[in-house]
């Protein structure tokens, strides 16, 4: 593993990320237990508290994240967000289905991440820093016909203010060695869910178990059965949150005793929407 690491961590400089001035910390301390605390409602349109993320679950497997320095990123964008007239900083897309992309996004969004390469089968390479935001991927593969689209899918990574934050996207397998150890500690990861159209939910049960993420936010349930059974198979391993809110935001702290499920509900962005 530490092999594996200090190659992913070379290459990093050698390649894409030979620009950037920032390295993951996620990587180089991916074996580290930092740890959250929760801090309690707001709106998209409120400012973010020093030292926070705010993470607002719009829809599908769609999340809005915002920072304190002003980054806001949108996660398996579609095209459309809700009523309001809201351009993030940043969109990241999946190829599985259109519900996870769009090929006309707005031109006025200025980073547009999509999770596979424009040379079918090759993988997408991101490594960019916005703001005060690292955004990395991961490759994965998706099924595609009755076959395999090799690098269809991104695992994105945003790091920001200590925070680790990964979302799965639609993830068709359980990542290897090689992708674990590229995809470091994710503190907050948000997770599908639907039991089948991505992975089944015993898989789903082991890539869960495996980050061992302090918090696990599940997207892309369909029904209360698909949730409900996810929910009855961490239960023993997680304490289970659910709320009626759409957004958490979150800041580097002490870890809770326990790791938690914490389920919000979807809300489109509204443009009338001010508590």
């Amino acid at each position: 593993m530490i092999r594996i690491l200090l190659t992913l961590t070379l290459s990093l400089m050698a390649g894409g990320a030979a620009a950037q001035a920032r390295m993951s910390h996620c990587i180089a301390i991916a074996d580290a237990t930092p740890g959250i605390q929760y801090l309690h409602k707001a709106a998209y349109t409120d400012p973010v508290p020093d030292y926070s993320v705010r993470l607002s679950y719009i829809a599908h497997s769609s999340y809005l994240i915002q920072t304190p320095g002003g980054m806001s990123a949108v996660t398996d964008y579609a095209g459309f967000i809700g009523s309001a007239p809201f351009i993030p900083d940043v969109v990241t897309m999946n190829h599985a289905h259109t519900s996870h992309f769009t090929g006309a996004p707005d031109p006025a969004i200025p980073h547009v991440l999509r999770g596979w390469s424009e040379t079918f089968g090759e993988a997408a390479d991101h490594y960019i820093e916005v703001k005060d935001t690292l955004i990395r991927n991961v490759s994965t593969d998706i099924r595609s016909m009755g076959g395999v689209e090799e690098n269809g899918n991104s695992i994105f990574i945003f790091e920001v203010e200590g925070l680790c934050i990964g979302h799965l996207g639609h993830l068709h397998h359980e990542p290897n060695d090689e992708q674990y150890a590229a995809i470091g500690r994710l503190d907050v990861v948000m997770v599908p869910v639907d039991g089948g159209m991505t992975l089944d939910t015993a898989s789903m049960v082991r890539v869960v178990e495996r980050l061992k993420s302090s918090i696990v936010l599940p997207m892309h349930w369909f029904s209360g059965a698909s949730l409900q059974w996810f929910l009855e198979s961490v239960s023993e391993e997680f304490d289970i949150d659910i709320r009626r809110e759409s957004e958490l935001t979150v800041s580097l702290r002490d870890l809770p005793e326990r790791r938690k499920i914490i389920v919000l509900q979807p809300d489109w962005l509204r443009a009338e929407r001010s508590e």
